[in-house]
């Protein structure tokens, strides 16, 4: 590694002076859709909401890992158990075939520390994770006026994106946005996936993916019509195995916390190893399972303070998902 490349703990946030009042503005616009789309399909998220597979399984931390990432959750070996949420990133119940963002979401289970909201111990340390390195937009706020706009249909988002950035810019805008839902997805068990916005790790901060490893396979013939099928088929034949890793903050040039549509070019180490062994997910205790996780909250705030999640993005998700958990009694 070179000494740009160095882990620094010389991280800044840049908390705008209005942002509590514009987070609770999004919350409510979150909270409406969710309601509006909840009448539709039943009780649900506003984004993710429909959950292609659960599972449960342990991660693995493992030993002797550089001092920026021996911190927190990684400060030394162990096993942990841990439940999977797989997710199309949209409102709607869509089909598979449809492009999308795609989720998969840790919540790791008995660890010890402070939570990251300050409400005591932590709950659990949980991953929301994307097949997406970067987002889309670099902050929150033209995040949450596109998914506004596009809850209200194709016409609207289209209006919307002209208004915004012109004639020409507009529909060149959805152009990209198309091209990067529409990249080749692997499956879920071959398929990366990435926090797309930083976390801290002790003084440290960090991005986080999740590599598959190679003897889990490519995704099987006609998947795309079915990925959590797909992937349950596979659970049900053999373990699965990820490997989790960290990519650390290095400078504001190269590696910003406020803008989540930079790709940092750091590299990534590996601190644990996620499996989940052979299960039968359509059993009566998958099926119950399932109903568990449907349930649950996955939030990375839901977090230990060591890895409290970091930016104008994760900032805004602290508030925005709060209201969409008390939207569905989530636990």
């Amino acid at each position: 590694m070179t000494k740009d490349l160095q882990p620094s703990t010389q991280w800044q946030e840049k908390v705008a002076p209005d942002e509590a009042h514009r987070f609770a503005a999004y919350a409510q616009q979150f909270a409406a859709i969710q309601a509006r789309k909840s009448k539709k399909y039943g009780v649900g998220r506003a984004l993710h909401r429909k959950q292609l597979a659960a599972a449960q399984g342990t991660l693995d931390v493992l030993p002797n890992l550089p001092a920026f990432a021996r911190q927190g959750l990684f400060a030394k070996p162990a096993r942990l158990d841990v439940w999977v949420r797989l997710s199309n990133g949209g409102m709607d119940r869509a089909s598979d075939r449809v492009p999308d963002v795609r989720g998969f979401s840790m919540r790791v289970l008995g660890v010890r520390g402070d939570s990251a909201l300050g409400h005591g111990p932590a709950v659990s340390q949980d991953f929301a994770l994307i097949n997406q390195e970067v987002f889309a937009f670099p902050q929150s706020g033209e995040f949450v006026d596109f998914v506004v706009a596009a809850s209200n249909g194709n016409g609207a988002l289209l209006k919307f994106l002209i208004q915004r950035y012109g004639w020409l810019a507009g529909p060149a805008r959805l152009l990209k946005l198309a091209s990067t839902m529409t990249r080749p997805f692997r499956g879920f068990a071959a398929q990366a996936f990435f926090s797309a916005a930083p976390i801290a790790c002790g003084a440290y901060a960090v991005r986080v993916r999740l590599l598959p490893a190679p003897s889990n396979g490519p995704a099987g013939k006609g998947a795309d019509a079915d990925w959590g099928g797909d992937f349950s088929r596979r659970l049900q034949q053999r373990s699965l195995h990820w490997e989790l890793q960290l990519q650390p903050f290095v400078s504001e040039a190269l590696t910003p916390i406020e803008d989540a549509s930079v790709s940092w070019p750091t590299p990534y180490t590996t601190v644990a190893r996620l499996t989940l062994p052979q299960q039968d997910t359509a059993s009566k205790a998958g099926l119950f399972l399932a109903q568990q996780i449907e349930a649950a909250v996955f939030d990375p705030w839901q977090a230990l303070a060591a890895h409290r999640p970091l930016g104008d993005v994760m900032r805004a998700r602290k508030v925005v998902y709060y209201a969409s958990q008390k939207g569905r009694s989530a636990v």
